[in-house]
């Protein structure tokens, strides 16, 4: 009978590590996105993201959010329209991983470019990437420093 609960145990271990975090799940699981995950709601793109992609995102932190002026930040929160063009700017179609980033222009999913410069680090627009390569099971995400808006 031990050995069976333990078997099971380790089984259902096995089977909880084999299934993968979708980009919301991992950004989440990380804790330094709070705000990206609430704005995600507001702008109703949790299931986009949790689909099946893939998708690369240039995922800002809670830090980056805190850079923006809190009545800004507000006011985008409340303005749906404005807040999906944003968040879905920091989003590019496919999975793009670090080593395979290029310098130039990039069309996300909002429509506009990103510009992407590898000079000094990696860069989009002006944020810079602080961590990348944080995979999911539906794409991947690059931690930046700042919210970018598009133009």
């Amino acid at each position: 009978m031990k050995k069976t609960l333990i078997a099971s145990l380790i089984a259902f271990g096995a089977l909880g590590a084999a299934h993968a975090k979708d980009i919301v799940d991992t950004a989440v699981a990380a804790g330094d996105f709070k705000t990206l995950a609430t704005a995600l709601q507001a702008a109703g793109l949790v299931d986009t993201l949790k689909g099946k992609g893939p998708f690369t995102v240039f995922a800002p932190t809670d830090a980056a959010f805190a850079k923006v002026p809190k009545a800004d930040l507000d006011a985008l929160l409340a303005d749906k329209a404005k807040l999906t063009a944003v968040l879905t700017y920091h989003v590019v179609p496919g999975k793009v991983m670090a080593a395979d980033v290029k310098a130039g222009k990039v069309k996300t999913v909002q429509g506009s470019e990103l510009t992407v410069s590898t000079t000094g680090g990696v860069k989009v627009d002006a944020a810079n990437v602080v961590k990348t390569d944080i995979v999911a099971d539906n794409g991947v995400i690059h931690v930046i420093d700042s919210v970018v808006i598009p133009k």
